[in-house]
């Protein structure tokens, strides 16, 4: 993401681990509303569920607990943190949780968001146990109340507009863990393979503090979301709380929302730099597919212009504006993308109003919108024009008329 964009981010501190409804109490007490979001969940998951919170202190510190129930279910374990519950009617796989998730009224980030995790959690299961991923069968996260978790906390995540997650040390509790498979080592083998490349405490709680669910949220979200930037700005905390009183620590996770980019009083001008390339014998088609890849690669803008070649023929110029560190991998991508033979690099000036992003709420869900403040004062709004195109798909309308909903025209 561009620096001058305002980026939000969450910044996830835990004491006391991470759980499914741990996380889920810290982003409503970021300020998520817990009504209009439990009955989206209720929508989703097959069995009767109910999401409450209560605010509590736990060593001093204000947090909000988040339990979900689900009257229906069986006689529950508690286990660490969180409620593990067999599936009613049988252990889910991945397969029935996907078509849950893939059939829910959930806005496409959120959906994705919830799919990732539970691939992830399969993927993980299915290394620990040595058989196939089709073969798994979920136990405890596979559950009505885990499902509830993991798709409140990622329409959460959408509602707060987040791009990006940092995830701190996490806490392991020490012992062993009484689970569907048995006596396991705790933390339990999925979760550790869930958590590769996240830095982990060893403490002395006999408890286990972060659960496969908490696990593969993190992992999840850390894989699917942007990486945030090294700095940014504190817009505020919530902590969410687990269901257990722990020996010698607070049994919280603290959720930073972050939001990073220019100052809004600002106006930057930064150095890039403008590649660009004549093509005469190239398929147009490829040069739209071109576009789309640089983009996606990191290319600030990239755009095609129709320009008269030697001897009259017709040809594109293509031009891609890019930071100077991204010059040469961009160049490689023209290279490989196009006949061309040579490319030219320009150094360029771009003065940038400051902007940030919002997410609005319309009859059709959640759309992301870019908003340009000159001297602190906002002068410009554009839906995204890609969460416009999802909505509209969803909804069975067309673009225009969910930018419309927004108030303004899709840029």
């Amino acid at each position: 993401m561009p620096e001058d964009v305002c980026m939000r981010y969450l910044s996830i501190d835990s004491l006391g681990g991470a759980s499914g409804d741990m996380l889920l109490g810290a982003l409503l007490d970021l300020g998520v509303e817990l009504r209009p979001l439990a009955e989206r969940v209720r929508q989703i998951v097959p069995e009767p569920v109910e999401i409450t919170a209560e605010s509590v202190t736990v060593h001093g510190i204000r947090a909000t607990r988040a339990t979900v129930r689900t009257p229906t279910a069986p006689d529950t374990t508690w286990i660490g943190h969180g409620k593990h519950a067999h599936a009613a009617g049988g252990h889910r796989g991945l397969a029935a949780i996907a078509e849950i998730i893939e059939h829910a009224d959930m806005p496409t980030k959120a959906r994705s968001l919830a799919l990732g995790v539970f691939q992830r959690l399969a993927a993980a299961e299915a290394k620990v146990h040595g058989v196939a991923i089709a073969d798994i069968h979920f136990h405890e996260v596979g559950a009505a109340d885990a499902i509830a978790d993991v798709a409140g906390c990622c329409l959460a995540l959408e509602q707060l507009g987040i791009e990006g997650v940092r995830v701190g040390p996490l806490p392991a509790g020490q012992g062993t863990l009484r689970c569907a498979h048995g006596e396991m080592p705790n933390p339990a083998p999925a979760t550790m393979r869930l958590l590769e490349g996240f830095e982990i405490e060893q403490t002395d709680e006999p408890f286990e503090l972060v659960t496969p669910t908490g696990a593969a949220l993190l992992a999840g979200w850390r894989a699917a979301l942007s990486a945030p930037p090294s700095h940014g700005r504190v817009l505020r905390c919530g902590y969410g709380v687990g269901q257990r009183a722990l020996r010698r620590r607070p049994n919280v996770v603290r959720a930073t929302l972050m939001e990073s980019g220019t100052p809004a009083d600002d106006l930057e001008e930064r150095m890039l730099t403008l590649l660009e390339t004549n093509l005469d014998d190239c398929n147009p088609q490829w040069v739209g597919d071109a576009i789309a890849t640089l983009l996606a690669q990191g290319a600030l803008d990239a755009w095609a212009t129709p320009v008269v070649m030697k001897k009259g023929r017709p040809g594109l110029k293509l031009s891609v504006l890019c930071d100077a560190a991204q010059a040469d991998e961009l160049k490689r991508q023209v290279f490989l993308a196009t006949p061309t033979f040579g490319i030219r690099a320009i150094a360029v000036a771009r003065t940038a109003l400051a902007r940030r992003i919002e997410t609005a709420t319309t009859p059709f869900g959640p759309i992301r919108v870019k908003i340009g403040l000159l001297d602190g004062r906002e002068i410009t709004r554009s839906p995204e024009y890609e969460d416009c195109v999802a909505r509209a798909r969803e909804a069975g309308v067309t673009p225009r008329a969910v930018a419309e909903s927004c108030g303004h025209t899709a840029g």
